[in-house]
């Protein structure tokens, strides 16, 4: 192959590639935000009957740290895997992660860019993530599930043992479901 061809075979590949992100673009720009506009039912799993938000225990050994849990397809699929034993990681320097033992469905939910505190779940990989420094950009692939209310200094013991998860009922207090 001459030099002219690839170079002009580089320009017709960057060119297309351009012009199909700019028709496609706008339609998902589009969809984006009559999705953002367009309500949507709330179907909690095991919600608090006090507040109708839903909050979730992770507890190794004595400590116990609370998350609230976001309102998406997603949260709401791991609140239906609960309760479970999990075994967390240290990951990248800024999360402590951990594989659930099936995939949750992503259909639906947002992403987002994790912030310190931030319950995440990583799609391509399948685990689980708390953030304990904030995590980067936004990704489709990085779901949020909740976020640490209580615990948040205590994150470093997860990886201590196996961590029991289950869901609050009632106040988010360690005697609420004793």
């Amino acid at each position: 192959m001459n030099r002219s061809f690839r170079t002009g075979r580089r320009q017709f590949v960057a060119q297309s590639a351009a012009a199909l992100t700019a028709a496609t673009l706008p339609g998902a720009l589009q969809r984006a935000v009559a999705q953002e506009a367009t309500p949507t039912a709330t179907v909690a799993a095991s919600p608090s009957p006090d507040s109708g938000e839903t909050r979730v225990r992770f507890t190794v050994g004595d400590v116990e740290i609370i998350v609230l849990i976001a309102d998406n397809p997603t949260s709401r699929d791991f609140l239906s895997t609960l309760p479970l034993t999990l075994e967390f990681q240290e990951f990248a320097g800024n999360e402590k992660i951990s594989y659930l033992p099936r995939e949750l469905t992503t259909e639906g939910s947002p992403g987002t860019k994790p912030l310190t505190g931030d319950l995440i779940y990583y799609a391509p990989w399948g685990n689980l993530g708390f953030f304990y420094s904030d995590g980067g950009s936004y990704s489709d692939q990085v779901i949020p599930i909740g976020t640490v209310e209580t615990g948040l200094e205590l994150l470093n013991e997860l990886e201590t043992g196996p961590v029991h998860v289950e869901v609050v009922q009632g106040e988010a207090t360690p005697e609420a479901n004793m």
